[in-house]
Parts: structure tokens; C-alpha cells; sequence
């Protein structure tokens, strides 16, 4: 059996715990209750979550679910009005609360709806992705994409408590699943080379969804995630090494109008070329010299590091081949 982790999050509205356990979401209205959350409660989820998870959040609140659409191109404001209409027609007050069931999309969009129905009401975030439970639920930052860019609307509305339940993780498709992983990757990258290198050496029981493999990372993703947004909330410091490849993913998202990407690949493609642009600064000579050569070859035109590298230690050679092989892992 494994024992439940609780981590904390200092905020300037208080302090928010991470609760970490297989199996928690089935106790889940009794976390809430020991969170002080609002005993009025107000479920968002989407109709694919809704489906397989019914059973398990069914009840938490008498209320009806109040179910939006999926994916990325619905993360606007006409969805947060949806949320805004629901409310309205329950009548739900400042003594009401939004629980967030639901993968990063959903937690940002409902978070969003929390942070401005009534000026702000509280909200839990459950994530149900493996990227959501490592990154976007924890923080507090939510909000939506405008025509114009991605996540240009939002607000800072830290949750009352976050939820991350690891056997959520076993409906995710495989390739949600592996979108996940490079937000873990960033954070092995931009903080903890034990925690990279602990990917890179157990891809297949990850993949699995071996609990042994999978609770480690999550925890020590959220125990970073929590120690940055605890020294820099509002991202004017340390915050903004937290959008690593983040740069790159957004535009790659937007220009193929969120329908081709999900956002940890663009976030991996965006990590592979921010460290291909800082790369060549910190490698040997060797290496500098046989990527201009590359680069003045026929074949230098696709964006991609160099193979080889003279140093095992080569930061961009590490990226590039656990990049490679949690691409790769689409055949384990």
C-alpha cells in the first residue's frame, strides 16, 4: 500500500495542500471537507472524463454536473460563459465552490470561471492527465486562449486543494500519457537530474503505469512545481524557468489552430529547439565544428541536434535521445 503524500503550497491567499494518493479520488468529498472547501459544490468535467470517472465523483455534490467541450480549440471564453450560465441558473453564491475534474484544458478553463464568477468563488483542481497532475493543476494560474495567442486572458486563483490521484491515470490514451512526460522531462531539465535521469531509465514501467515508477515522478514533478510557485507566485523570477520549450509549443499550437499538437508535444518540440539554439555555446569544439558542417549539407535542413556528440555528458545530446526514446515508446 502506498502511503499518501501531502505537500503544501504557500500563496498570498494562504496556503493549499497537493494530496498525492492512489485511490483518493474514491474519498474525495472527504479530503474536500478537511480542506474547508464550501459544502456547496458545483462539478465541471467534459463529456469523455464524465463517461469513464461518473461513477467515482458521482458523489460528490447533488448538483449537476456541469460539462463543457473537450480540447484545446474550446479553451475560450464562450466555454467559461457555459460555466457562467450553469451557475447563474442554480442560483450559486460565495458560499459555492467549482471542483475541476478534468485534464489541464478543463482545470484552467474552470479555474478561470472561478476565479471571476462573483468575483471569485474556491476551486479544486482533480487532474485526470498525467500533465495536469505534474503541472498545470498545481500554481494556480488559470485562464484561457484568445484569438490572438494562447492563455492571453487569466487570472492568478490559487486552488483550495489539489487532488492528484495516480490510478486516474490507467483510462489516459497512451499518447495523453506520453504528452505528459515531457512536462516531467522539463522539470528533470530546468531542476533535478536524478529525476531525469529516473525517467530515462524506466520509460517501459512507465508506461505500464507502474505505480513503483509513476508515484515517484509525480510527486518530486509536484514537489518542484510547488517549491517555485511558492518562491515566485506571479512569475517575475524564478517562475518563468517553469516555461522551458513553452515558447516554441504555444506558437506551434497556435498556428495548427490546436488541432495537431497536444500541448506536451509542442512543449517537447519547444524544448528540443530552445536547447538546440543554446546548445552550441556550451558543447566542445568537436561539436560546434561538426554541426556547421551539418548545416552547410544537404540534409542540414531538417531541425534536429546533431547524433553524436564527443562528450556522454553533452546536456543536448541527453535531451535529444530520452526525447527520442519517450517518442519512440508509442510501440512499448
Amino acid at each position: 500500500m502506498v502511503s499518501p503524500v501531502l505537500l503544501e503550497v504557500g500563496s498570498r491567499s494562504g496556503r493549499y495542500g497537493i494530496h498525492i494518493e492512489p485511490g483518493s479520488a474514491a474519498r474525495v468529498s472527504a479530503l474536500l471537507d478537511g480542506a474547508g472547501v464550501p459544502r456547496r459544490r458545483f462539478l465541471v468535467s467534459n463529456p469523455t472524463v464524465w463517461r469513464l470517472h461518473e461513477q467515482t465523483f458521482a458523489g460528490v455534490t447533488p448538483e449537476e454536473p456541469i460539462l463543457i467541450p473537450d480540447g484545446e480549440r474550446h479553451k475560450t471564453l464562450q466555454t467559461v460563459g457555459r460555466i457562467y450560465d450553469a451557475l447563474i441558473r442554480a442560483h450559486a453564491d460565495r458560499a459555492s465552490a467549482i471542483v475541476a475534474v478534468g485534464g489541464g484544458v478543463l482545470g484552467d478553463t474552470a479555474g478561470f470561471a472561478a476565479a471571476t464568477y462573483l468575483r471569485g468563488i474556491p476551486h479544486v483542481q482533480i487532474p485526470t492527465t498525467l500533465l495536469a497532475q505534474v503541472d498545470s493543476a498545481v500554481g494556480g494560474k488559470v485562464g484561457v486562449n484568445h484569438a490572438q495567442g494562447k492563455n492571453l486572458i487569466g487570472a492568478f486563483h490559487p486552488p483550495a486543494l489539489v487532488v492528484v490521484d495516480p490510478a486516474l491515470l490507467v483510462t489516459l490514451p497512451r499518447r495523453e500519457f506520453r504528452a505528459g512526460l515531457y512536462e516531467v522531462v522539463k522539470y528533470g531539465v530546468i531542476a533535478s537530474r536524478p529525476l531525469f535521469d529516473r525517467v530515462a531509465a524506466s520509460l517501459a514501467a512507465l508506461f505500464r503505469r507502474d505505480p513503483d515508477a509513476l508515484i515517484p515522478i509525480v510527486v518530486e514533478s509536484c514537489r518542484i512545481k510547488a517549491s517555485v510557485v511558492e518562491e515566485d507566485e506571479r512569475e517575475t523570477g524564478r517562475r518563468r524557468t517553469l516555461n522551458f520549450g513553452h515558447t516554441v509549443g504555444h506558437a506551434l499550437e497556435a498556428v495548427t489552430k490546436y488541432r495537431r499538437f497536444r500541448h506536451g508535444e509542442a512543449v517537447g518540440y519547444g524544448m528540443l529547439r530552445t536547447t538546440r539554439r543554446s546548445w552550441l555555446g556550451s558543447c566542445t569544439s568537436c561539436c560546434r565544428r561538426r554541426s556547421a558542417s551539418a548545416k552547410s549539407s544537404r540534409t542540414s535542413r531538417r531541425t534536429s541536434l546533431p547524433r553524436r556528440c564527443a562528450r556522454s555528458a553533452c546536456p543536448g545530446r541527453r535531451i535529444f535521445r530520452l526525447q527520442a526514446d519517450v517518442t519512440r515508446s508509442r510501440a512499448l
